[in-house]
């Protein structure tokens, strides 16, 4: 069990404090425990503003609130939501989409009554040109959202009635439809945003499933159903299933994990060291007193986790293909999931692109090779004269853990690996101005395609004014990247970025070194909840059974 140090026991308090305050401002009007869904958001919620929807936090509450012209469902394949249907022409540049005719806004006072609900409700319909004052408002450099970039590639847009919004791109960008499943793409209402201006971010009204209640920051958030909400489940029952959605705001995943334990949130997110050992075996499975009332979800994650080399230092030990090989091969991933993960995440022995993302392939990378390795470095020394080479590994304090296992593994092999730990503010701009040589680093997908990943090889992508951070250059590769994005044939463009993929690993720039994983822990009366690869939290089709004495 956990120990109940000093610094725990207040963590404790606090958490029991929150729960009570919690508990108590809860009025008679509020629903049973069963139809409330509750989870504990540790790193905070910055804006309910969909715009401003960066952050993994800010997008599971918005996503609860907000909708788009399509979604994602968690196979990654794009589907209707407002937009019930969509056409692609001229040559895979323009998409027409037809919305639906019973989408509402949530209610609001602003709103005039919509005849079709009743005059005592205050809501209205949602028309095209909702969504061209709502990408207008994407790109106005006065709201300067962070989301702005997703119309880079767009012409124009504009609602050519009420039921037909059109959108026409630069050029032909296959991935374009994922990117219309991101947040910042939702639609939100021009008079309600214009009455309350920036604090449209704690005055959310949008068409999503759940509606906006109350927000106590730092405190508590909550939702409540959307009575009017226009999608239905199979049996054309009326989703959502739950009354309300309660988030707490404890500071730290212990303390978020301690809740859990005892009952009090229904869901955790993610594997933490703090707690990892605590529920989970050395190998990933759920230990026997948690196994009777807890569910393990997992499943891969569009996160890379990877070393990467500056490809223009003067350096001979990073300019050397053989020494770049040598450390491809000289660790053992699988052990050191196993060590310092408990067996969650996938050994990266593939490309760059993670497992569960189209463009996959387990063959293309590299295998633990010890020996393979030792004559790698062996050869570099034979060649250079240099005795004892020696490497710098710039990491942060986060993954030291990780570059140090791969340190003492690749001084078998008689390579020297110094680790040399920074901030991540300074890596950050470290790495974008070519200031390490050799260095930790992860790419999380922003949109679910593979050229996400790949655009960090591009030879016009170079940092800072992109993230190719290796400055890694191909001539083969650049004319493979460019012809996938004029290539409208799904099967033949993941085959291009396929071979992309096994070209860069010939070339061995970086090191992959895991595949994340998705982790979600919940109750076992919590059911319907999902799990995706981007690791969207969607609460529409849960239910929560009464847990009986």
């Amino acid at each position: 069990m956990l120990k109940l140090t000093p610094s725990l026991f207040n963590r404790l308090l606090f958490g029991a404090f929150v729960f009570m305050v919690f508990s108590c401002t809860t009025s008679q009007s509020e629903p049973l425990d069963h139809l409330v869904f509750r989870y504990n958001e540790h790193k905070n919620i910055g804006s309910l503003d969909p715009a401003f929807s960066k952050d993994l936090a800010d997008i599971w509450a918005t996503h609860q609130l907000f909708n788009g012209l399509v979604q994602m469902d968690d196979q990654l394949n794009v589907k209707p939501c407002i937009a019930k249907n969509w056409t692609i022409s001229d040559s895979a540049k323009t998409y027409t989409f037809t919305l639906r005719d019973d989408v509402f806004f949530h209610k609001h006072e602003l709103f005039n009554p919509s005849p079709s609900l009743g005059n005592q409700d205050s809501t209205r319909h949602v028309t095209a040109s909702d969504f061209e004052y709502s990408f207008n408002r994407l790109k106005d450099k006065a709201i300067a959202s962070p989301g702005s970039w997703v119309l880079n590639k767009v012409e124009n847009f504009s609602a050519i009635n009420d039921s037909t919004f059109q959108i026409k791109l630069k050029q032909a960008f296959p991935a374009y439809l994922g990117l219309l499943t991101m947040k910042y793409c939702s639609v939100v209402p021009k008079e309600i945003v214009e009455h309350y201006g920036n604090d449209f971010r704690s005055h959310p009204i949008g068409t999503g499933p759940f509606k906006f209640k109350r927000w106590e920051e730092n405190l508590k958030l909550v939702f409540r159903r959307n009575n009017t909400y226009f999608e239905t489940d199979s049996t054309n029952q009326q989703l959502p299933y739950l009354e309300a959605v309660a988030i707490t705001f404890l500071p730290d995943k212990q303390s978020e994990f301690l809740q859990f334990a005892q009952g009090n949130i229904d869901f955790v997110s993610g594997l933490d060291g703090s707690y990892k050992d605590e529920i989970l075996t050395t190998v990933g499975q759920l230990k026997p007193n948690y196994a009777n009332n807890v569910k393990m979800i997992r499943g891969p994650y569009l996160n890379t986790e990877y070393l990467a080399f500056y490809m223009e230092t003067k350096a001979n030990t990073i300019q050397s293909l053989k020494l770049r090989k040598a450390i491809n091969v000289g660790f053992d991933r699988d052990k050191m999931m196993t060590y310092l993960r408990n067996g969650i995440g996938i050994p990266a022995n593939g490309g760059f692109i993670p497992k569960g993302l189209p463009g996959y392939d387990a063959t293309i990378g590299y295998n633990y090779n010890p020996e393979l390795a030792k004559q790698l470095v062996s050869e570099f020394k034979a060649e250079t004269g240099i005795k004892n080479p020696e490497i710098t590994l710039t990491t942060t304090s986060n993954y030291l853990s990780f570059c140090e296992f791969i340190q003492r593994e690749l001084q078998k092999t008689g390579l020297l690996v110094k680790v040399d730990v920074i901030p991540p503010s300074s890596l950050k701009d470290a790495k974008a101005n070519g200031q390490v040589d050799f260095f930790r680093a992860s790419w999380i997908a922003d949109y679910p395609d593979a050229e996400n990943y790949l655009s960090l090889y591009y030879s016009k992508n170079f940092a800072p004014n992109g993230p190719n951070y290796t400055h890694f250059k191909n001539a083969e590769f650049d004319t493979m990247y460019e012809a996938a994005y004029l290539e409208t044939n799904y099967e033949k463009r993941i085959e291009l970025y396929t071979k992309m993929d096994s070209l860069i690993m010939a070339s061995a720039p970086i090191v992959p070194m895991f595949y994340d994983e998705v982790v979600r822990f919940t109750r076992k009366n919590v059911t319907g909840l999902g799990i995706n690869a981007t690791n969207l939290l969607e609460l529409k089709s849960v239910k929560k059974s009464e847990l009986k004495n």
